[in-house]
């Protein structure tokens, strides 16, 4: 009887490690890229436009092939680093308005114009279709 009991926890434990173990000797395993980097906002926005206006034109491909699908897979590593920069520069802008707001409370003229005046810069940058240029 312990022969039949030992043979059906064995036959558990393969049931549970064979799929297990075909996880790893996947060979269609998905190649991983590093995209472009977005070391810069400016960097990063124009990576944005010119990976959306890829995508927008990779998604109109009928049909979308294996070698489209690659292409767009290669594609949304250079956006996902841009849109990391875009979220740590909307961070940036979040701490700016705080600042000018406790400025502004505060009545404290020299750090209210500071931290506006960086607040302003960002923003444009971020929102300014013309992002690359800077106010008068």
């Amino acid at each position: 009887m312990g022969n039949v009991s030992n043979a059906i926890k064995v036959g558990v434990l393969l049931a549970f490690l064979i799929p297990a173990l075909g996880v790893f000797a996947d060979t269609d395993r998905v190649e991983h890229f590093k995209g472009k980097p977005a070391e810069t906002l400016e960097q990063a926005l124009e990576n944005l436009h010119e990976g959306n206006q890829t995508l927008m034109r990779l998604l109109h491909e009928t049909p979308i092939t294996a070698e489209t699908s690659h292409e767009i897979h290669q594609l949304t590593y250079t956006l996902e680093n841009a849109l990391e920069r875009v979220r740590g520069e909307m961070d940036r802008l979040a701490e700016e308005l705080e600042s000018v707001h406790l400025a502004s409370e505060a009545n404290q003229g020299d750090r209210l114009d500071r931290h506006g005046q960086q607040y302003l810069n960002l923003a444009r940058q971020l929102f300014d279709s013309s992002h690359g240029q800077q106010a008068p």
